[in-house]
């Protein structure tokens, strides 16, 4: 019997595009390194077996994270991932043509920043106005695999494609995987928020790359039925973050009716009973990390008191080693935390903040930490933590 011709979606090239384009994300050095080893190889083994429809989904790691909220992360094995980037790369395209403007989240020009700056302008321009804030219940696990593969299946008759998705959606994580990390802190998740506590037809796994453009792909029903059928105009989505700006309170109090109606019934998904926000916009919008006004914008409470209490921890750390190696790693760690929060705080009026920030809680970082020549972000002291006995700053 002749060997099956590849697919053109599988051919070797799109498979090696697939490839480097997983390295770019952040993937596992020991897994990618193993894997180049026989690059090659390994490459022309996925194309037969998906040309064959006889791949088999690797082994998961499932370990939690606590920031910014404690939750559980569903790590794919390297060659999956090229699966992933590979099925993307194909119908993101297919799909970004109906996506509405404003829907922010995991999209190329798109992001927080860009929805908050949106926002204010808004609020400048008009007086009274009111806001509907909501989410969803355990997003995630909550989503619904059947109706997913079948709002997938509207876009494309590709066989090959068709089997991605089906492979991508349908694959229990739970059947091959390991748990690294605290495995108590994993016990500590809501059932809801946990793929351990939900039917295997729902849920996607929080991790994945394919599952952040999928849960676009399914909350574009609730976007087209909010922009068409409820002509909600001002309408913003960041992932399940849904934020509604109008005059009436009247309206927003019966669009957050409607708007959980049409999930429950065509989603199979509910918004969270107790996160539904209804207030005037002038008191400040709560969305995505910042509190905005219609002249400025600030950091959210709960970002600042999460920076303090990890500024807090290193300095811990520090006054309990004087290792010189070991105070490079928590200088290194506290740096990568700090510029984070810096780059965050530059999207809002936090120059006092920051000020605050640094002369109260940076306390020991203060000897290995400096401004960059910008004052953007911070470098380290080099020559200090080169010495093993730290000089204070000048």
């Amino acid at each position: 019997m002749p060997t099956p011709q590849p697919s053109p979606l599988f051919f070797f090239k799109n498979l090696y595009t697939a490839y480097k384009s997983c390295l770019k994300g952040k993937v596992n050095a020991q897994s990618s390194a193993r894997f180049a080893e026989h690059l090659e190889n390994n490459l022309l083994a996925m194309v037969r077996e998906l040309t064959n429809h006889t791949y088999k989904v690797g082994q998961f790691t499932c370990f939690p994270i606590t920031d910014p909220k404690l939750r559980e992360v569903w790590a794919a094995d390297f060659k999956d991932r090229i699966v992933h980037h590979l099925l993307v790369s194909k119908i993101e395209p297919l799909w970004e043509k109906i996506f509405i403007h404003d829907s922010y989240a995991c999209r190329t020009g798109k992001g927080a920043h860009k929805a908050v700056a949106k926002i204010k302008r808004i609020l400048a321009c008009e007086k009274d106005l009111y806001y509907l804030h909501v989410d969803i219940r355990g997003f995630f696990t909550s989503i619904d695999k059947d109706t997913l593969f079948s709002i997938l299946s509207r876009k494309t008759r590709n066989p090959d494609l068709l089997y991605l998705i089906r492979l991508t959606i349908f694959h229990d994580p739970k059947s091959n995987y390991i748990i690294k990390g605290n495995e108590m802190i994993l016990r500590d998740i809501p059932s809801h928020k946990s793929l351990f506590g939900v039917p295997d037809s729902k849920g996607l796994p929080i991790g994945n790359y394919t599952s952040q453009f999928f849960a676009n792909v399914y909350l574009n029903e609730l976007d087209q039925y909010a922009k068409r059928t409820l002509k909600c105009r001002r309408y913003f989505r960041y992932m399940d973050d849904i934020l509604i700006l109008d005059h009436n309170q009247s309206r927003l109090r019966l669009l957050a009716k409607l708007i959980n109606d049409f999930l429950i019934e065509k989603l199979k998904i509910e918004l969270h009973p107790k996160k539904t926000i209804l207030q005037k916009a002038h008191t400040g919008i709560d969305f995505l990390g910042y509190i905005t006004h219609p002249q400025y914008s600030l950091s959210r409470k709960r970002v600042v008191g999460n920076i303090r209490t990890k500024l807090a921890h290193s300095n811990r750390l520090l006054s309990q080693t004087s290792n010189p190696n070991e105070i490079k790693d928590i200088v290194k760690n506290a740096q990568a935390v700090i510029n984070s929060y810096w780059g965050h705080f530059k999207h809002a009026n936090c120059g006092k903040l920051k000020k605050k920030l640094y002369e109260k809680h940076f306390g020991e970082l203060k000897k290995y930490l400096e401004k960059s020549k910008e004052g953007e972000h911070f470098v380290i002291k080099e020559l200090l933590l080169n010495s093993t006995t730290p000089q204070s700053p000048p």
